[in-house]
C-alpha cells in the first residue's frame, strides 16, 4: 500500500469519526426531519453524510495548506 493511500485512508477515517461525533452531538438540536432513525434510509442519513463530507473537506484543506506552506527542498 502506498504512502498516499494510507494517508487518504487515515484522513477519511478521521473525517467519519469527527463528522459522526459532530452530528450525534448536534442531533438533539436538529429539526426532527434531520434526525436519523436507526436502520432506515432517511434525510438524517444524508445530513450525517454531509457532516462527514464537510469534515473531510476541512481535513484535506488543512493538509494541503500545511504542505503548501512548507519550504521546498532543493
Amino acid at each position: 500500500m502506498s504512502k498516499n493511500a494510507v494517508a487518504n485512508f487515515i484522513q477519511a477515517l478521521v473525517a467519519v469519526v469527527v463528522g459522526n461525533a459532530a452530528y450525534f452531538l448536534l442531533m438533539p438540536h436538529l429539526p426532527p426531519a434531520a434526525r436519523h432513525a436507526a436502520f432506515q434510509i432517511d434525510l438524517g442519513l444524508l445530513v450525517d453524510f454531509w457532516f462527514c463530507l464537510v469534515a473531510l473537506g476541512i481535513i484535506k484543506t488543512v493538509v494541503w495548506r500545511r504542505r503548501e506552506s512548507r519550504p521546498e527542498k532543493s
